[in-house]
């Protein structure tokens, strides 16, 4: 009998300190963040943010207003016009209609179309473009992003934005060179994959993805219904112009629903982003599956692809040495991000109804905290360091032309405390400043902290001539242009 006393007197304190550790606080979070103060100073009407750790939701907050128009507050289930965040989902459905027997990735898409086809080309004669390279980026098309509609105008069909019928465009889709031979975001791209599904399933994309995602999943926020359709949400964020005022009904309309017309909220984003994360490591999974997860989530395309692309995911980023899969979205009056660790089951999501000068700065200082504060510590790039003789680091010290994310911005290798360091606008942007340090492994390469690809430096005349970027298997070669001719130095 003492020895099944001693065993439920053991579980019991078990139990006790696992209910004590599931109780961790997070609410130093909103006296960091500093939202409230923001919103005001950046005239952003709303914002609301969710950050997960360790697999759970742990941290959820609201600010602002829903509309300018109303002091209406946003909640937890206000959802906004996600933008390119819309990329990955229809990535997803995809790889999961796959995984069903029901297309082929692999396949030619043109196969699939019925309203329009694929116009020819020199580039498509002897490559015909698969649905996974339009998933990608890789198919070489035209048309990288659209203007919304309103209720009341006269809403373009797929048809006349593939054909250049509509604001922003006045030619047909076209393609810019050989499918899979270099990367071009296209959300025209993506405007070709949903009218290949609503063909091929003679139903509209917005169904799929309620069907195959968002009512499996348990998300009663998140749609690919549009405004002016039977069945939109009812709990929604109005978008706003850079004065903080509603832009026309406040609804925005978006026929191309594939790459841009999901709504969502921060909450059920992180839920779909923790079911992914959840499948890479095949534990607690219901709708994604493990070889799902890995497929859309692998790097997939390096050369000219913003620090690598997988299918809708984004793969530029490496902080707090983890790997991340993320896709930020800005329309008109509207934006935001989602991020999630390849392990561990960190991550955040935002969304905030502004215009770009309003909503940046709130997203930019809310992102750099969140990494900060949580203080999480990845195992990414774990290989052996040394010390960078002398002689290398004077022949990388200089400005040159943007080498990490093809941009043509002005990245610096400056030396402090005999350390060097890159000094990148975008990380900066998303990090903060002089935090990334260069440093040299024992294999010859170097790695950049919170840059996710490694690095080997070719030489000529003393100075840095190119650099090949590599993730796994994967490789990109580019020609550096040194933007100055002294030697740079800060001590």
């Amino acid at each position: 009998m003492k020895t099944i006393s001693y065993i439920s007197l053991f579980l019991l304190f078990f139990t006790s300190l696992q209910a004590f550790a599931q109780k961790k606080d997070y609410s130093f979070l909103t006296d960091s963040l500093k939202i409230d103060e923001q919103l005001e100073k950046y005239k952003l009407p709303g914002f609301s943010v969710v950050v997960f750790e360790n697999y759970k939701i742990v941290y959820s907050k609201q600010f602002g207003v829903k509309s300018a128009n109303s002091p209406e507050k946003i909640d937890e289930n206000t959802a906004f016009s996600t933008a390119s965040i819309s990329k990955p989902i229809t990535a997803l459905l995809c790889f999961i209609l796959e995984e069903k027997g029901l297309i082929n990735l692999n396949d030619p898409i043109d196969k699939s179309l019925k309203r329009w086809h694929l116009p020819k080309s020199k580039f498509t004669e002897n490559k015909v473009p698969t649905w996974k390279q339009f998933l990608n980026h890789t198919a070489g098309t035209t048309q990288d992003g659209f203007e919304d509609h309103y209720e009341g105008e006269k809403i373009p069909t797929l048809e006349e934005s593939l054909m250049g019928k509509i604001p922003r465009y006045d030619k047909e889709i076209e393609f810019l060179f050989e499918p899979g031979t270099d990367w071009q975001y296209s959300g025209g791209g993506y405007t070709i994959i949903q009218m290949a599904l609503e063909d091929k399933f003679n139903t509209t994309i917005a169904e799929l993805a309620k069907e195959y995602i968002f009512a499996p999943l348990g998300l009663k926020h998140t749609t690919m219904i549009q405004p002016n359709e039977k069945g939109f949400l009812a709990n929604v964020a109005m978008v706003h112009d850079k004065d903080g005022k509603v832009i026309k009904t406040g609804l925005p309309i978006t026929p191309q629903v594939g790459p841009s017309g999901l709504w969502s909220t921060p909450k059920e984003l992180a839920i779909i982003a923790i079911e992914i994360q959840n499948a890479l490591r095949n534990k607690n999974n219901k709708v994604v599956s493990h070889n799902v997860a890995k497929k859309m989530t692998k790097v997939s395309a390096l050369k000219n692809a913003v620090g690598g692309w997988s299918y809708g995911w984004q793969k530029s980023f490496g902080y707090n040495n983890y790997d991340w899969f993320a896709c930020n979205g800005s329309n008109t009056g509207v934006g935001g991000n989602v991020m999630g660790t390849m392990k561990d089951g960190n991550g955040f999501a935002f969304l905030a109804n502004g215009e770009k000068p309003n909503r940046f700065p709130v997203m930019g200082q809310t992102q750099r905290a969140i990494l900060k504060l949580m203080n999480w510590k990845g195992n990414f790039h774990n290989e052996e360091t040394q010390e960078i003789p002398s002689n290398l680091k004077e022949k990388l010290i200089g400005t040159y032309e943007d080498f990490l994310y093809g941009q043509k911005m002005e990245t610096k290798i400056v030396e402090k405390n005999n350390r060097l360091y890159v000094e990148s606008a975008i990380l900066e942007h998303f990090k903060g400043k002089n935090e990334n340090e260069l440093v040299y492994l024992k294999n010859g390469l170097f790695k950049i902290i919170d840059y996710p690809n490694l690095l080997k430096f070719e030489f000529n005349d003393g100075k840095a001539s190119s650099v090949t970027l590599s993730r796994g298997s994967m490789t990109d070669t580019i020609k550096i242009i040194n933007k100055e001719k002294k030697i740079h130095k800060d001590h």
